[in-house]
């Protein structure tokens, strides 16, 4: 759909026709005053954020419901706002963005912003459009075939450490045949008994929930997230250098921070500690997974919130 077509159909979506349309489109679309309230809010909005429209009609766009985050840390308003810029310029602005869901994880989408003018050429309002980037497939098995298996967590539905030890296994003997580099990052959620004491266990379940769906929806589709321990996570990355690893475990590091659990009128917030390491020719699945633990332990004793990555190759 073009962006005139929506805009002419935003402009109308007070008529019932155009408001059934825009609730019936894949694509999540949302529509801002000039003081930067929302004014409509689709269905599609509402699946992919969890934000309910009545929950969100009437306030500014990013207080306590997108909080959009371009790459790395940057909050795009932090600096100048996006829809102000629209609304005051005209144009239409398109970046990548994580935004935040309403129970607390990041997801990386592709946002448009696009001007609504009345007849006179005056802008009136934007409409926001947002299509989610993360992998629809974050597992090579379905949900319910791995839990026959039982090699599904049943907390975050993701792999459990059966699992994750068979794929590392398969991914070995791939590279020792193959060639094929792969590297391991270990994920250790800091805190996490500071969190369970403070706030209780079903919070704590929360949490961990919340960096589980942050680190699955910001890894490519083919790549595997699982859980290893408590509140320890193995991310498997495929065909990567020792620079790209490192890139990716400080990406996953800052999203997990600007992650947060919204409890009555609490933000819950957290850090992981990350150890990094490439697979060698020599490993096991055991000894790759000590090594990055290892890695990640340096990054608690450094002080949490850090990433470690192993140099060598061999």
């Amino acid at each position: 759909m073009t962006d005139n077509k929506i805009a002419i159909l935003a402009e109308k979506s007070e008529d019932r026709f155009y408001d059934r349309l825009l609730n019936n489109l894949q694509e999540a679309v949302n529509i801002l005053d000039p003081s930067l309230n929302v004014i409509f809010w689709n269905t599609s909005s509402e699946q992919m954020t969890g934000h309910s429209s009545a929950e969100v009609l009437g306030k500014a766009c990013l207080k306590n419901v997108l909080i959009e985050q371009g790459d790395a840390n940057i909050l795009p308003c932090s600096i100048s706002c996006p829809v102000a810029q629209v609304l005051e310029n005209g144009g239409v602005r398109s970046f990548d963005a994580y935004l935040q869901h309403k129970e607390g994880h990041r997801f990386p989408v592709h946002m448009r912003i696009i001007p609504i003018k009345s007849q006179d050429g005056e802008i009136i309002a934007a409409v926001e459009t947002f299509r989610e980037l993360s992998p629809k497939v974050t597992l090579p098995q379905s949900k319910e075939g791995l839990q026959r298996m039982g090699l599904l967590d049943p907390l975050t539905s993701m792999g459990n450490r059966r699992y994750l030890e068979l794929h590392l296994n398969s991914r070995l003997e791939e590279m020792k045949q193959l060639g094929f580099s792969f590297g391991v990052l270990f994920i250790d959620i800091d805190g996490m008994e500071d969190i369970n004491e403070a706030y209780g266990s079903v919070v704590g379940d929360k949490v961990l929930k919340m960096i589980s769906q942050t680190l699955s929806s910001s890894t490519r589709f083919f790549e595997v997230v699982g859980r290893w321990d408590r509140e320890q996570f193995l991310v498997v990355l495929l065909n990567i250098d020792l620079e790209k690893l490192d890139l990716v475990a400080n990406k996953l590091r800052l999203l997990a921070e600007q992650s947060n659990l919204r409890e009555a009128d609490l933000f819950i917030k957290t850090t992981v500690s990350i150890g990094a390491t490439l697979a060698k020719s020599r490993d096991t699945a055991a000894s790759l997974v000590e090594r990055a633990e290892k890695l990640a332990e340096h990054s608690k004793w450094l002080g949490r919130n850090r990433v470690s990555v192993k140099l060598d190759k061999d």
